[in-house]
């Protein structure tokens, strides 16, 4: 037998694997650290909408169809702040639309230069939401350990993901993950991941950043297309960034809200209510009209199964919520549903009432806004949570969350 080395090591000390496993994961809940949202720069009251949709589109031989969006948009933005759409902010402008004509008709072949165009101003949007929740967060970019971007408006490889931890200056080892075409619950899905993530790898920082854009689905109306029309009267374009992380650096970080328990529901024969699907001249999309009714009647469960999980026996009306305002009457049918007082919903209804339904990334809106009410005294009392969302499935993602000691002292 060969002499060993006088320079070879020792061996390693007997470790299990199960130790090894329990170094590897965090002490606390994942938790909320920073927040941050944004939004193109072109903004178009409720009220105007009608003309500025036809106009770009060039559809004024349609005026049926332009009164019944009219009408719409007039359902929407009724005067009163809990109930309305006052504006929606888009990429989609004069200057797009005559660079591209074609958008406007959704049988010409399109979708190579919705790509083009996505691909670069979606990361962009969600880097300037990403800033805001670094700056909020108060440590260097570099800081942040994995990545999750969010957005059905992106379908070419490399991903906005790669583009977005470039603009950020993200360092090369930053563990990246892009879901797609999740639709509205994208956000919910996404946090939900940055949340087994930063549990289960100790001292890891989570950037979520969802960003969603119309352009994509931006097309003329069509007779017959009621999809088109009701769609053209309620989305909108944002981006919303959150860092998650477990354990909170003591003076550095301030929790927000901690994460208790997650969950995701697929409601049953439910696959053809919301669809969405890639054609040549856009993205074609697809909302059943029972679609709220099919939410409220299954939203408890939802609620009952979670809060069961962990042993917690909740009050609906004492909680605070961060529902993902799809429309009006889902807000209304599931306070209704719930037994919940007006006012319950508020930071969702406040949200749709500045921004209309950003897909994804308008939960994070909903969570930025109850952050604000904290902090200005508006939601006091309240300890324990919700934040819903849903979308293609139909899926439901349910997250249960706790007041942070970050907002406790405000």
């Amino acid at each position: 037998m060969a002499p060993v080395p006088a320079t070879a090591a020792a061996a390693p000390a007997a470790v299990s694997t199960h130790e090894i496993r329990r170094a590897q994961r965090a002490d606390g809940p994942a938790t909320v650290l920073a927040i941050g949202t944004a939004n193109p720069e072109t903004c178009v009251p409720q009220d105007e909408y009608t003309d500025f949709y036809f106009r770009l589109t060039k559809s004024e031989h349609l005026p049926e169809l332009k009164n019944k969006l009219r009408r719409i948009c007039k359902h929407y933005a009724c005067t009163h702040i809990v109930t309305s759409i006052e504006k929606r902010f888009l990429h989609v402008n004069d200057d797009v639309m005559e660079a591209h004509p074609e958008f406007a008709d959704r049988h010409l072949t399109s979708l190579d230069a919705r790509v083009e165009i996505a691909s670069k101003v979606v990361p962009e949007l969600a880097a300037a939401a990403s800033a805001k929740a670094i700056a909020d967060w108060g440590r260097p970019a570099t800081d942040i350990t994995h990545l999750i971007f969010s957005t059905y408006s992106g379908v070419k490889a490399p991903s906005g993901d790669r583009l977005l931890a470039s603009l950020l200056g993200l360092r090369p080892t930053v563990s990246r993950t892009v879901l797609s075409l999740h639709g509205c619950y994208g956000g919910g899905r996404a946090l939900q991941l940055a949340k087994e993530l930063a549990e289960n790898n100790r001292g890891a920082r989570v950037l979520v950043a969802c960003a969603e854009s119309t352009l994509i689905a931006f097309y003329g109306p069509e007779v017959g297309c009621n999809d088109t029309i009701i769609g053209q009267a309620l989305f909108g374009d944002g981006s919303g960034a959150v860092i998650v992380g477990a354990d909170p650096v003591g003076a550095v970080e301030r929790p927000l809200f901690e994460m208790t328990f997650a969950s995701q529901t697929t409601v049953p024969d439910s696959e053809g209510a919301i669809t969405m699907q890639y054609m040549k001249g856009g993205m074609d999309y697809h909302i059943a009209s029972g679609v709220p009714e099919m939410l409220a009647g299954n939203i408890e469960r939802c609620l009952v199964d979670a809060f069961g999980a962990i042993g917690v026996a909740a009050r609906w009306k004492d909680l605070f919520w961060a529902v993902h305002p799809g429309g009006r009457r889902i807000l209304d049918l599931i306070e209704e549903s719930l037994g919940l007082e007006n006012g319950a919903m508020a930071a969702s209804r406040q949200v749709l009432h500045e921004y209309g339904n950003m897909s994804g990334t308008t939960v994070i809106f909903v969570l930025n806004e109850l952050r604000r009410r904290f902090v200005a005294g508006g939601a006091e009392g309240a300890d324990w949570g919700a934040l819903m969302a849903f979308g293609p499935g139909v899926t439901v993602e349910t997250i249960l969350l706790r007041v942070g000691s970050g907002l406790k002292g405000n």
